[in-house]
């Protein structure tokens, strides 16, 4: 069981007021709350330590580049891949995304090859593919998804029929909270010859992962949803893959050795995919960040949030008009809904003026929307730092704000 209080006194933005109430931050799967210890890694090393990496012989570039280099091995750890070699650090898991549709896609997808994603995903996991299918002539499929939020187990057969070349998956939905079993959807992938990426974004900070054991090719995630900075991310790769692949920026750093005349042979991997000077301060943080998580206890934070989203359903499920969009069995502590008859922009300005922050739209995944014929939802998603009490307020919150707007 999580120790809230001192969980709390972490992070220093809980304590403020929004329009004179104690903020309730209950907008996670957006962005998570910084704690202390990862604000003071980057104070920390912008006061003491900056130096570029990898390019001095000097004491600060040294210590700069040892500090780098053992947030990419905590990462490493964390996801369970078997080298560092296979942690490219990008600005976050968009930027990851594109980098293997611009990559591997741009060398591997010839006309006619089929891109398979799901209507579940990010936007984040859609327009990229998008892009490379109109660039190299190649068909994008969709698996469906059924009316509790889940995957359509019989479409994505069908669809595994037309023999993809990569499968683009989302771990966890910002939307529905719907756990997807990636590891036998990248099995059932691979069998067929398909490549297999996995979006991460939403369940690093939530659940356990081990990308060995998933057995995926390819898995993104962003720093700023598991408690560490904007602007960071990573790419997990297997070595066999990212070694076939080209740069796709180029610049200091990725290179070996640059000749005008003979051209120019790259670095060896990580760097050859980390083209220019790095986000240092931020992957540093992120490693706090996970450090932070694992401390805190993953499992523990897991539990505590299926435990607030299962009360705010609860409790929300007397509001009149209420409809909830997702009823997946496994699914994490996000809650999106829907009052009949009221906007969701409408509510979320209300609970605004309350302290209560919630996310409002499409949430970067509009074909999910259109899947269930609405514009948007209101969500909120929690995080280790949420209390059954905001809950309450949540509760106390949505019912005051739809009396107001009737």
């Amino acid at each position: 069981m999580l120790n809230l209080a001192h969980i709390r006194s972490q992070f220093p933005i809980l304590t403020r007021e929004i329009h004179g109430r104690p903020l309730v931050y209950l907008d996670h799967a957006a962005s998570a709350q910084k704690p202390i210890a990862v604000i003071e890694a980057q104070r920390e090393y912008l006061m003491h330590h900056h130096s570029n990496v990898h390019r001095g012989v000097h004491e600060l570039s040294q210590l700069a580049t040892d500090a780098f280099e053992a947030a990419r091995e905590k990462v490493r750890t964390h996801i369970g891949a078997s080298s560092t070699e296979e942690i490219i650090w990008t600005s976050g898991a968009t930027d990851a995304i594109n980098l293997v549709a611009q990559s591997w896609g741009r060398a591997e997808i010839s006309p006619g090859d089929v891109i398979l994603i799901t209507r579940m995903e990010h936007h984040a996991n859609i327009v990229p593919w998008q892009m490379l299918a109109e660039e190299k002539q190649a068909k994008l499929e969709v698996v469906e998804v059924t009316d509790e939020g889940v995957i359509d187990e019989a479409d994505f057969q069908e669809k595994l029929k037309k023999n993809p070349k990569i499968l683009a998956i989302i771990h966890v939905s910002n939307v529905l909270g719907t756990v997807n079993d990636v590891k036998r959807w990248t099995k059932k992938a691979q069998q067929v010859g398909a490549r297999v990426l996995i979006d991460g974004s939403q369940s690093i900070p939530h659940l356990a992962v081990d990308v060995v054991d998933i057995g995926c090719d390819f898995f993104v995630f962003s720093g700023h949803k598991a408690y560490g900075p904007t602007g960071i991310g990573v790419l997990y790769g297997r070595k066999e893959l990212l070694e076939k692949m080209p740069p796709w920026r180029g610049g200091g750093e990725m290179i070996d050795v640059v000749d005008i005349e003979k051209g120019t042979s790259y670095a060896a991997l990580p760097h050859k995919f980390e083209a220019g000077t790095p986000h240092i301060s931020g992957a540093i943080a992120m490693g706090v960040a996970l450090d932070w998580m694992n401390g805190t206890g993953l499992q523990s934070i897991g539990d505590h949030e299926r435990a607030l989203g299962a009360q705010a359903r609860h409790l929300l499920s007397d509001v009149e008009g209420m409809r909830f969009i997702g009823e997946a069995q496994e699914r994490t502590g996000v809650v999106s809904f829907l009052i009949d008859g009221l906007h969701p922009y409408d509510v979320g300005t209300l609970l605004d003026q309350m302290g209560i922050a919630v996310r409002t739209g499409h949430h970067c995944a509009q074909p999910l929307m259109a899947r269930f014929q609405i514009s948007g939802t209101i969500r909120a998603s929690f995080g280790a730092y949420n209390t059954m009490q905001e809950v309450d307020a949540l509760a106390a919150g949505v019912e005051r704000a739809s009396r107001m707007l009737r």
